[in-house]
């Protein structure tokens, strides 16, 4: 019997004899087997994205080649309403606009890993925009979509291996409508692995960065689309928002962006990692440069096409009026939830916006949302993992855990009985630990869950009954920040509170950055303690430290189904911010 070579072993069948045919080979073969897998895998997924960046690199070059543009930063620097207008004028040609972002999008990607697919149709896209004798409200505009958005001919990965089997067989209703009004799809952007994560990285395409600062975050789960449209890779964008991922991105990359109310846009065609769960309500919704940009982008969206394309949605367009309207308002505001404490930078980000809306001649009063410790863990968390989190983890058999998601992986994986020993102990010292451990155990029974989503509700009410008896028309709150170090955002679910509170209660929520870290916050921040002095507010001040100049942002709120009230007062809020930056 000859002996075993290197190569030899590097077969599934020389390690079986090698190891007798015994069982411990057999699971040892499995595990092989698996790992070579998910190596091939990933590695044609990686040379796919390659092969489509090049050929986006070509398809650049041959647009600068024949619609030569003397000021490429020119256009790059324009806002959304100045493009659309030269757009429309005929002072720019799709065909210029495009190619200019494509070359700026590639040198951005090089550099923060943020795009993951090149969607080539985008140049038939501008041969039938000649031809249309109509012209949408974003014609010419190119956009770019974050991963979970389903495009013809092109993978929906969510950063997962199983996701790599087979593209989408058909546009989600979103794309469709954007490509009605004129938009030109031209990238898709990176997520989180399985986007139940606010960083930006999975096993498939790696970490995106952030362009202010390469050791932060982008945030997540729409990091790719933060990250492009802070760098001026892209002058609108498209991401989804279950807990924050669309908020998160924007106020750690220094842009806006806008969650609707739950069914205000189609949702059909986009994937989720927890498909049928009903407690926390997610949304898609545009991210840009400034509030302007928002605004244009719902105008377009909340149009006959996309009523008729998904009748489910309510047929109500923008309301101009509101968002025009001049009246002051009676704005309520709270520096901090009583769950995850305020960093310095970001209760000066609300206090400074607070006294700008007030010399405004706005009406300031304090709010204070309901146990919002409890409405994480009890209602948001638990509503998300209703199932135990069966399904969050069903993503994973077969696949590599991304490094920034074992710690929830390997929480949520824990046996249900174990989960409830581990409560019990570690509450005496750690109570937030033991109410995740507790919440993430899921619910018995039909019966339970039903009871949940009576609670849910119950919940909602009373935070409407709450802000109708202060006479509220709209609410500026913090939003976590600055840009929190990579690795930590998955260590900090406990972090989300300010952001998933308005998925759980389903009101618009935006928003917009306002001021950013001083050496003053920095230091103000040595003393930082948080309200549970625990190991997860230690956390947190680690993750923030090192933020001077990083962007802060504000969180604005509105009532359900008052967008345009939403929009209104970021657009307030912006304009009296640029004043005051004004020398």
């Amino acid at each position: 019997m000859r002996l075993l070579s290197g190569a030899d072993l590097r077969e599934p069948r020389a390690l079986c004899l090698l190891l007798g045919g015994s069982a411990a080979s057999v699971w040892l073969l499995s595990r092989w087997v698996t790992a070579r897998r998910i190596r091939n895998t990933i590695r044609s997924a990686r040379e796919r994205r390659e092969t489509a960046l090049q050929h986006m690199e070509r398809s650049a070059c041959a647009l600068r080649a024949q619609h030569p543009v003397t000021d490429p930063s020119g256009i790059l620097s324009m806002s959304l309403v100045e493009l659309t207008e030269k757009l429309q004028a005929g002072a720019l040609t799709p065909e210029m606009v495009l190619g200019t972002y494509m070359s700026r999008t590639l040198e951005v990607t090089r550099e923060l890993n943020c795009v993951t697919d090149f969607l080539p149709e985008c140049e038939e896209q501008l041969q039938s925009l000649q031809e249309r004798s109509d012209r949408g409200p974003l014609y010419g505009v190119p956009i770019s979509l974050k991963d979970n958005y389903n495009y013809q001919g092109h993978y929906t990965t969510l950063g997962l291996i199983k996701n790599l089997e087979r593209p989408a067989s058909e546009d989600c209703v979103i794309v469709q409508v954007l490509k009605k009004q004129g938009a030109v799809p031209f990238v898709k952007t990176n997520i989180p692995q399985s986007m139940l994560n606010y960083d930006c990285s999975n096993p498939i395409y790696g970490q995106t960065l952030n362009p202010h600062n390469h050791k932060k975050s982008p945030g997540g789960s729409s990091g790719g689309e933060g990250a492009l449209i802070s760098a001026r890779g892209s002058i609108l964008g498209f991401g989804s928002d279950i807990g924050g991922s669309l908020r998160f991105p924007s106020a750690f990359c220094g842009v806006c962006a806008f969650k609707p109310t739950g069914n205000r846009l189609s949702k059909i065609g986009l994937v989720s990692s927890c498909p049928g769960q009903k407690s926390v309500s997610a949304m898609l919704g545009p991210i840009a440069r400034d509030v302007d940009s928002l605004v244009v982008a719902m105008r377009a969206l909340l149009c006959d096409d996309m009523f008729q394309l998904d009748p489910t949605v309510p047929p109500i367009p923008f309301n101009d009026e509101v968002f025009s309207s001049t009246r002051p308002l009676r704005i309520g505001y709270y520096e901090t939830d009583g769950s995850t404490m305020a960093t310095p930078s970001m209760r000066r980000a609300v206090l400074q916006t607070k006294d700008l809306l007030e010399k405004a001649g706005h009406q300031l009063v304090q709010f204070n949302p309901p146990m919002v410790a409890s409405s994480l863990f009890e209602l948001a968390m638990k509503g998300l993992l209703a199932d135990g989190g069966s399904t969050f983890l069903d993503n994973f058999k077969g696949d590599r855990v991304d490094a920034n998601l074992r710690t929830q992986v390997t929480t949520y994986s824990l046996p249900s009985w174990l989960k409830s020993l581990l409560s019990v102990v570690v509450k005496p010292l750690f109570p937030r630990l033991s109410m995740v451990l507790q919440n993430t155990r899921g619910v018995s029974s039909v019966k339970e869950l039903w009871k949940h989503h009576s609670e849910v509700e119950s919940y909602r009410q009373q935070f409407i009954a709450l802000w109708r008896a202060q006479g509220l028309d709209a609410l500026i709150c913090p939003i976590l920040g600055p840009a929190l170090t990579i690795g930590y955002p998955g260590k900090l679910s406990s972090a989300v509170s300010y952001t998933i509170l308005y998925n759980l209660v389903d009101f618009p929520a935006g928003v917009l950055p306002v001021t950013t870290v001083t050496p003053e916050d920095e230091e103000s921040l040595k003393t930082y303690e948080g309200h549970y002095k625990d190991l997860w507010d230690k956390l947190l001040k680690k993750a923030v430290a090192d933020g001077v100049g990083l962007p802060v942002a504000v969180q604005c709120v509105a009532l359900p189904w008052q967008e345009e009230q939403c929009l209104r007062l970021m657009k307030e809020v912006e304009n009296l911010t640029k004043l005051e930056r004004r020398p």
